[in-house]
């Protein structure tokens, strides 16, 4: 039985990191805490524009912001990143075994198809 509640969270999470400035703010924050102004300074957008993406990140649980005085920094929150990981590997894993069956089927299709060739059994097409 899928769990729909995990795989909309999931969709949310993959949605978020399917934008390449958002990865960029994630791999900045996984260096430590950064003000919104601090993870603005690498890109040429306005500082609206870099909001909308914190806001995404922030709807999909990547990111947490805090306000200490007047500073409020982001931090990156890996749990939704860890789901994302337990996903890949399953799925990863899933196809390999795919894959290996593959192979073994190739291999044992060349291995007959040498045999019948070797005894002179070549079939012609038509």
């Amino acid at each position: 039985m899928v769990n729909h509640m995990a795989t909309d969270r999931l969709g949310t999470t993959f949605a978020a990191l399917a934008d390449p400035t958002r990865r960029a703010i994630l791999a900045r924050l996984a260096g430590g805490d950064a003000s919104v102004t601090e993870l603005a300074q690498p890109f040429d957008m306005s500082m609206p524009a870099i909001s909308k993406h914190l806001k995404v990140l922030e709807r999909a649980g990547l990111i947490a912001r805090s306000r200490e005085a007047q500073w409020r920094p982001c931090r990156l929150e890996p749990a939704p990143l860890k789901e994302v990981s337990k996903w890949v590997d399953r799925h990863r894993q899933l196809w390999e075994e795919r894959c290996d069956r593959l192979d073994d089927l190739l291999r044992e299709l060349q291995s007959k198809s040498k045999r019948e060739t070797h005894h002179g059994r070549t079939h012609r097409r038509k």
